[in-house]
């Protein structure tokens, strides 16, 4: 199945499983769970029919004959040896005197008795469900051409579905946070390549970083994603923390997901000791307890400046993902633009961050590429294991023009723009791309002379000193200045004057307006 056909799918039982809630009484909200509860399902039998037929295949006769299936021999395949009350095949030939809702809730607790990575995080409130509402989702997934999907497609299809949940409002009542969007995630991953180690999330959401992660290791390594990783999330919100555990089970990535609050715990234990951090953490929580005996001895934090006295979490983020790295460790994270010219302490954690060198790129990120919030932000780059050449130096790249429109609300960054931006920070740090600037129209429209330069507008490589001079700011804009150009063939002056002419109008008819209010009132 190619790109385009996996996309019209993905279209279509989108649209299929919205045209059913349209016709319930269900938010999106309590939509949710159970629909991503059934693509779970759905995806586990298909594994585990192709999973059966290979294992089949390489048992060998012995004098009884072949030995029986077991769970250990679809442990081995990738697959859960579903028992038969969980099989969608059963499910979706329920006669109709038959409780189908129940019987969804016995399929997700047989398999969570049976795995205990699964233990209760699968959905068992579809109860809540029209009876005959359920049976419909269950036929939309057991079409003939969801039945034929492999474990790559589900995965896409179930971001799909988290990114239509989260367009459509269904995490409102949690700020929003479970899904970061793909530009964003991309971007993230593609700047800091993490294809070893230990990677770390310690506001994972619905766990998009990992995802994203495994694609970066499959398209760049010869490497399974868990041979090549180890992934480790840390989220506050229940639900959440179910969806992450979800999302790495379907895109099949091993990872400790702990529900826990960052502010308080460091539950993997995971200071000094992480290869990536990525992370989407809530922007600007307030009243977090630092009077906490955890907060006031926290190793995370620099030991002298490290608690900001600002009411806002930001700055405490910012120190957890520095001080997760190890000595060649590189992080990427969003966060909020305030933070990069918020003053008094705040300021002095920044530029104690700053002097280390380890500060490796800040991207200025522009309205409306999130789904619930349409403010701007930044993402900011760590690297411990920068080249010494560019130890006392920033990139700064200002993006906030770079997007496409996707519809009035909506941007991202299309694929030209994406490689581009990857293109400038990999150009930064020494490495040959030449081909890119010379094959990417967008590179190639941005940087005429063919190879990477300061422009004005775009990107800046600034010094320490010029941080310094610029009061300690980490805004690009600062930096990189502001394009401003000129059509040689319109006519400016001509056309203020028709502006002129026509505010002069304008106030003609609103004084005319008063005068009549004025006289009426009389």
């Amino acid at each position: 199945m190619n790109a385009e056909e996996i996309k019209q799918l993905e279209n279509e039982l989108w649209g299929a499983a919205d045209d059913l809630r349209a016709n319930s009484k269900l938010t999106a909200a309590e939509y949710k769970d159970p629909v991503l509860g059934l693509i779970l399902l759905r995806y586990a039998q298909n594994r585990y029919e192709e999973a059966k037929t290979t294992i089949e295949a390489s048992l060998k006769e012995g004098p009884r004959g072949k030995p029986a299936l077991n769970k250990d021999h679809f442990l081995a395949a990738g697959a859960m040896m579903l028992p038969e009350n969980a099989q969608y095949e059963y499910l979706a030939n329920l006669p109709e005197s038959e409780d189908v809702n129940e019987a969804v809730n016995e399929a997700m607790r047989s398999i969570e008795a049976d795995y205990s990575d699964l233990a209760g995080i699968l959905p068992k409130n579809y109860q809540e469900l029209d009876s005959d509402l359920l049976r419909e989702l269950i036929r939309v997934f057991n079409k003939d051409s969801v039945k034929k999907l492999n474990g790559d497609v589900f995965g896409r299809i179930y971001e799909y579905f988290l990114m239509k949940f989260s367009m459509s409002g269904a995490g409102a009542q949690e700020g929003g946070e479970f899904f970061t969007p793909p530009s964003l995630v991309n971007l993230i991953v593609n700047f800091i390549e993490p294809d070893h180690g230990i990677v770390h999330d310690p506001a994972c959401g619905s766990g998009g970083m990992f995802v994203q992660t495994g694609h970066f290791i499959k398209d760049h390594s010869n490497k399974q994603v868990n041979e090549a990783i180890t992934a480790y999330g840390t989220e506050l919100k229940s639900n959440n923390t179910r969806l992450a555990k979800m999302n790495l089970a379907i895109h099949g990535i091993e990872g400790k997901i702990i529900e826990s609050n960052s502010f308080y715990t460091d539950p993997h234990d995971l200071t000094g000791k992480c290869d990536f951090v990525m992370a989407n953490p809530p922007f600007n929580v307030n009243k977090v307890d630092k009077k906490k005996d955890f907060v006031k001895t926290d190793k995370r934090l620099f030991d002298d400046v490290g608690i900001p006295k600002a009411d806002n979490g930001n700055y405490l983020w910012i120190q957890y993902f520095y001080h997760y790295l190890n000595t060649q460790g590189r992080a990427g994270f969003v966060m909020a633009s305030s933070a990069t010219d918020a003053g008094s302490s705040e300021k002095l954690i920044r530029q104690k961050l700053i002097e280390t060198g380890d500060i490796d790129c800040i991207v200025a990120v522009g309205n409306n590429f999130f789904y619930t919030r349409s403010l701007p932000c930044h993402l900011w780059f760590l690297d411990k294991g920068k080249r010494a050449e560019n130890k006392d130096k920033i990139l700064m790249i200002d993006a906030r023009n770079t997007f496409r429109q996707i519809n009035v609300t909506l941007r991202d960054f299309n694929p030209e723009q994406m490689e581009g931006l990857t293109t400038i920070i990999k150009s930064y740090r020494g490495k040959d791309v030449a081909e890119q600037f010379k094959s990417n129209s967008w590179l190639k429209e941005q940087f005429p002379n063919g190879k990477y330069e300061d422009i004005e507008g775009l990107c800046k490589v600034a010094s320490l000193d010029e941080v310094k001079e610029n009061d300690w700011s980490l805004t690009p804009g600062r930096y990189v200045g502001y394009s401003i150009e000129i059509d040689e063939d319109f006519d400016y002056k001509k056309r203020l004057g028709e502006i002129h002419g026509e505010l002069g109008a304008l106030n003609n008819e609103a004084n005319d307006l008063m005068q009549q209010i004025l006289r009426g009132a009389a």
